[in-house]
């Protein structure tokens, strides 16, 4: 899968589309996926003040695990449980989400997310557990 198909698969959802964000890495070998998140004025937690909001960066680890399930499984797959801990105040122009696919069982992944600004200071972390039924399948490489 390259990234063209995910990245399209994001803009299908408004609520991703309306958030901007964008792949910019996948590695199916090793699981792992990047997304990035653009600062908006729809992400500051208080107008002006430069913080990202914690449901923007929550919706961006959810979207980043999914993603991870999703280059191996070849679609979405609904959210189980989804941990977020928010280690400082997440500041600058983006946020990266690194997710990590930590294991792909018959009907349960768990993926590990890591949220780093712009200056590569990490400020949130999550945990997301999914179904590996899929309920939403990518596009085609059309």
């Amino acid at each position: 899968m390259d990234t063209n198909i995910l990245q399209r698969a994001m803009d299908e959802s408004p609520a991703i589309a309306n958030m901007g964000l964008t792949v910019q890495l996948l590695d199916q070998d090793t699981g792992c996926v990047v997304i990035r998140m653009p600062a908006a004025a729809h992400t500051e937690r208080v107008a002006g003040m430069g913080q990202y909001h914690g449901g923007p960066i929550a919706l961006l680890i959810d979207v980043a695990g999914d993603a991870a399930l999703a280059i191996h499984l070849d679609g979405w797959v609904p959210t189980i449980n989804l941990r977020v801990d928010y280690l400082r105040p997440c500041t600058g122009a983006y946020l990266d989400a690194t997710a990590t696919l930590r294991r792909r069982g018959r009907s349960i992944g768990v993926v590990d997310i890591d949220v780093h600004d712009e200056e590569g200071r990490l400020c949130a972390i999550g945990r997301g557990t999914y179904s590996t039924i899929v309920d939403q399948k990518l596009p085609s490489r059309d």
